[in-house]
């Protein structure tokens, strides 16, 4: 049934293996998707092929779990007919360049002095890949220990030059797509009608016209109708659900200013709207978002000195400049080292404290059955625009970003609930389609990586529109590890 083109090399099957040793459980992961993978290696001499199952909730990664002795062991996996290595592990090539991948399990003492090809009379005859060999996992009892190498300073130094170099050379009209159309909204409009739109339509934010002033002066988030919200659950009085259908932006606009005008948080208000040209390079553009803290800045052109009959052109994100550099370089990975490094080496996002690091602090993360009105609080409060949904063991279920909060203006449904007693699972359920199941809504919620996949696959997940943050799971369990969000990445690359 199989035809191994794997392994002309069995004389390697026992070759740095403890046999007195007892077995050590060590899980085998294929992340890469497949309709049938079986995994085979020289701890099965190469004749017994391994099916591997597809973890739950996420059929691209599949795993099987042996129980191998202390020692070196070859493997291979056999995906819908094709012998494939895992190009992310440690792997050996022997002398007819087959590529086999390498597993290391603990608690074996020789096994250093046998991997070197140089050790006498060792009859392996092979090329170890040692830039690899240092990110080997080693797995006991189910648990991931991972030793990985840093990304050289030098490596991260070399790329970061070559995408400032991009940047510049790139202007805002190269972010403007063949065809399409930007939403915007009169200041005139009642608030609760925006917000309809805003969901009806799909977007997360919209530019605001006022016609008095012939200008652009602003833009309407879901951060307002959160902070609307919240005033309306704590100060009803100041303005009921009644007022809210006759309430203008412009109106809501102003309360604001007076309001959190004079915070100094990362919600305070801007006096001006934040906005670029389509003469700006990209790296100002970038830099602009960053330093503002806004998600999205307008671009508009206008032929006059001053301003005047300004046209909106497109509405810029740090997602469209990431989707840009994701294609510039994708097929020259080469000239920016650190796209095929694996995430966990590299300086970026943030990750679960290690047990006993006195500056760690814990990830952000909610329940099923936190209220709405605690996870509004912590959006706001921690800054950021999603916040892992976990259960009780840490493992991914969902997100709860602010765009969700639009769902809450369809039907009028804010006027029926009360934050304090509406939970993050039955509000997210208000937006998703009858058939769609909890953890899946639009295919975009939740964008997981594993700590070995590349920066290049992180940043693509990242490049997708509606994608701020990706999650960092384990294999099989989908516990949260850490997450990367898109400032994160620009943060990284342009220091």
């Amino acid at each position: 049934m199989f035809s191994h083109g794997a392994d002309s090399a069995h004389d390697a099957a026992t070759v740095g293996v403890s046999t007195d040793a007892p077995p050590v459980p060590t899980r085998f992961v294929w992340p890469y998707g497949g309709r049938r993978v079986y995994l085979t290696g020289t701890f099965t001499r190469w004749t017994e092929h391994l099916p591997m199952s597809p973890v739950e909730n996420c059929p691209t990664v599949f795993q099987a779990i042996c129980s191998l002795s202390p020692g070196t062991h070859q493997y291979k996996f056999y995906v819908d007919g094709e012998w494939r290595h895992d190009e992310q592990q440690p792997t050996m090539t022997n002398h007819y360049g087959v590529v086999n991948t390498l597993c290391l399990t603990r608690d074996f003492e020789q096994t250093n002095t046998i991997l070197s090809p140089s050790t006498p009379g060792s009859r392996m005859n092979m090329d170890v890949d040692n830039d690899n060999f240092q990110r080997t996992v080693s797995l006991s009892d189910g648990i991931t220990q991972e030793g990985s190498q840093r990304t050289s300073e030098a490596a991260i130094q070399i790329s970061r030059g070559r995408v400032s170099e991009y940047l510049n050379g790139h202007t805002g009209y190269d972010l403007l797509p063949d065809s399409g159309k930007v939403i915007a909204l009169d200041v005139n409009l009642p608030v609760k009608q925006s917000f309809h739109i805003l969901h009806e339509q799909g977007i997360p934010v919209a530019p605001l016209w006022d016609s008095c002033r012939g200008q652009f002066v602003g833009l309407l988030s879901p951060l307002d109708f959160i902070l609307i919200l919240r005033e309306l659950e704590t100060h009803g009085s100041n303005l009921t659900e009644e007022q809210l259908e006759t309430h203008t932006i412009s109106a809501w606009k102003e309360a604001k200013r007076q309001i959190y005008g004079r915070n100094e948080g990362p919600w305070r208000t801007n006096n001006h709207l934040v906005h670029a040209t389509p003469y700006e390079s990209l790296r100002e553009i970038a830099l602009k978002i960053l330093q503002t803290g806004v998600s999205t800045v307008p671009i508009i052109f206008s032929t006059s000195s001053d301003g005047s009959y300004p046209q909106l052109l497109h509405l810029a994100s740090l997602s469209g400049i990431l989707k840009c550099i994701c294609r510039f370089f994708k097929s020259s990975t080469g000239n920016l080292p650190i796209l095929s490094q694996p995430v966990c080496t590299i300086p970026l996002g943030t990750w679960v404290p290690t047990i006993g690091d006195p500056n760690g602090r814990p990830l952000a993360m909610l329940r099923p059955n936190t209220t709405l009105s605690s996870a509004l609080n912590l959006l706001v409060q921690a800054g950021v625009s999603s916040i892992p949904i976990v259960d009780d063991n840490d493992s991914l279920l969902d997100t709860y970003s602010r765009s969700d909060i639009t769902a809450l203006a369809k039907d009028k449904v804010y006027t029926h609930i009360r934050l304090d007693e509406m939970t993050i699972h039955q509000a997210l359920q208000l937006g998703q389609d009858a058939n769609s199941p909890f953890g899946f809504f639009n295919g975009q919620r939740c964008q997981m990586c594993l700590r070995s996949d590349t920066l290049m696959k992180v940043m693509e997940r990242l490049a997708n529109p509606g994608v701020r943050r990706v999650f960092i799971v384990e294999a099989g369990s989908k516990r949260v590890e850490g997450i990367i969000s898109l400032s994160d990445i620009f943060k990284f690359l342009l220091s």
